[in-house]
């Protein structure tokens, strides 16, 4: 299967970029190519945001706090925050700061932000997990509290995200101010020292970071400019364009592979016909040859995963698994064909398939697989129904809660009320002991049922220059624009 033809435009990018030197230079704007489409202020209320609009909103529209080059907790617009006791109360001091318009931030406007990702409105991406909020509430004009239903150790980490950019009319406080187009990619500059936002704290007395011009192109296109020394960074890939980079033969000191945790697999579309039973949901489960997938030279870099829950995740740090996950391949395929012999009826599945190279060797694997015990899959034609599509989302915060809610009656159409009513008992929970429990209970009950088909831990990968000495891998994929250059200390 790797040797898949690649449309002949990505060939031939990558067959011309081949011929010149990965790095570029070493000074000037650091030039960033982001996987998606040209970098848009989004409302993520409203919109999704692809990697650029991320990266945009993160440069542009800082939240509360934000993520340094490693994935650690900084302070943003919070200047400091406080955590009571029961870690129920966030007392958080806003920062002096201005609207690109000039206008003083108050505490007022960033509680009117925060309370809106929270709207029965929203479908900010984040919303399942603010379910945690109680109530924002300003104290002062520069300081609010947050309070929450219950403790949640890592809450910041939920603030950090993009998504939780703070804004006024579309127009965030920075740290970077957007200048003028230089050609499809936006210039993003700091302001002065000492003015608006930047000050001598932010930069310790040390030379500015430079400025950033971000362009959103499409993996075949982002990884010929890096190849050709006219990119800086490349991010937002996925097991979709991984097969691209693998053969585009980038060295391996250049290629990152991000150590994210998340999601990544099969969620059913619907409850009906076959996927109404559970014995068949598990027997397609059981049936995945995940190492299969691992050992695909152009999908390198994947992690085979059978479990809803990594492993290590503080609330949970041993999660449940399904009783077939340590059986043999062989074995789990004879189980598994038995029970659609059970079902007594044929079994044919349509899926969502992206026109990707990485979704085109995943779909091939998977009817492989399915073949094996009598099930037919399919690629759901344009515009038609599917039962199945991938699921490819990194954790925004170290939460099993995250994972778990996916399967809610209210977002599944595969779950379980007992369950749902374990995880109502979870966010409610006193301490962190009740809490546990009942996320547990939750596991066990949902792992039982089968609501989705993990596959592995999501894959995120990035290109970066040798002039980036501030890029590092982290559990979020985050590289924010302040963190990409560190000025020399002598």
């Amino acid at each position: 299967m790797s040797g898949q033809r690649f449309p002949l435009l990505a060939a031939m990018l990558i067959g011309l970029a081949a011929l010149a030197g990965c790095g570029g230079e070493s000074r000037g704007p650091i030039r960033v190519s982001a996987i998606g489409d040209a970098p848009r202020a989004l409302n993520p209320n409203l919109d999704a945001l692809d990697p650029p609009a991320a990266f945009l909103a993160e440069a542009t529209a800082q939240g509360l706090v934000r993520f340094d080059g490693a994935g650690e907790i900084e302070p943003a617009l919070a200047q400091s925050w406080i955590v009571s006791d029961d870690g129920l109360r966030y007392t958080i001091r806003i920062r002096p700061a201005h609207w690109a318009d000039g206008g003083r931030v108050t505490a007022e406007q960033v509680a009117a932000r925060l309370r809106a990702a929270l709207s029965r409105a929203s479908r900010n991406p984040l919303k399942l997990s603010l379910g945690a909020v109680e109530s924002v509430v300003p104290m002062t004009d520069e300081v609010i509290e947050i309070k929450l239903r219950g403790p949640r150790p890592n809450f910041l980490q939920l603030l950090a995200q993009p998504e939780m950019a703070i804004t006024m009319g579309g127009h965030g406080t920075g740290p970077y101010r957007v200048g003028a187009r230089d050609g499809p990619a936006v210039r993003l500059a700091l302001p002065r020292v000492g003015t608006n936002d930047v000050d001598d704290d932010q930069t310790d007395g040390l030379p500015a970071p430079p400025a950033v011009l971000l362009r959103g192109e499409p993996a075949p296109l982002a990884i010929a400019r890096f190849l050709n020394g006219d990119a800086d960074l490349v991010t937002g890939g996925t097991i979709a364009d991984l097969p691209y980079a693998r053969r585009a033969d980038i060295p391996a000191s250049r290629l990152a592979l991000e150590p994210v945790q998340g999601m990544f697999g099969l969620v059913f579309l619907n409850g009906d016909g076959a996927l109404r039973d559970a014995g068949v949901r598990r027997a397609l489960a059981m049936a995945v040859d995940r190492e299969g997938i691992a050992t695909e030279p152009l999908l390198s870099g994947f992690e085979p995963r059978t479990a809803i829950l990594p492993t290590g995740v503080d609330e949970l740090p041993s999660p449940a698994r399904p009783d077939w996950a340590d059986q043999p391949l062989a074995d789990r395929r004879a189980a598994a064909a038995a029970a659609i012999r059970a079902y007594g009826r044929p079994v044919r599945l349509r899926i969502a398939v992206a026109d990707t190279p990485g979704h085109r060797l995943l779909f091939a694997h998977l009817r492989r697989d399915w073949a094996a015990i009598g099930v037919t899959l399919e690629p759901a034609t344009r515009g038609a129904p599917a039962d199945l599509a991938f699921v490819d989302q990194v954790a925004p915060l170290l939460s099993g809660a995250w994972y778990l809610r996916h399967f809610h009656c209210e977002e599944s159409p595969v779950c379980d009320p007992e369950a749902d009513a374990a995880l109502e008992e979870a966010r409610a929970a006193p301490d962190a002991e009740a809490r546990r429990a009942a996320l547990a209970r939750a596991d066990r009950i949902l792992t039982g049922i089968t609501p989705w088909i993990a596959l592995g831990r999501p894959v995120r990968w990035s290109l970066a220059a040798q002039r980036l000495n501030g890029f590092h891998p982290n559990q979020f994929a985050r590289h924010p624009a302040l963190t990409l250059v560190v000025p020399d200390r002598r």
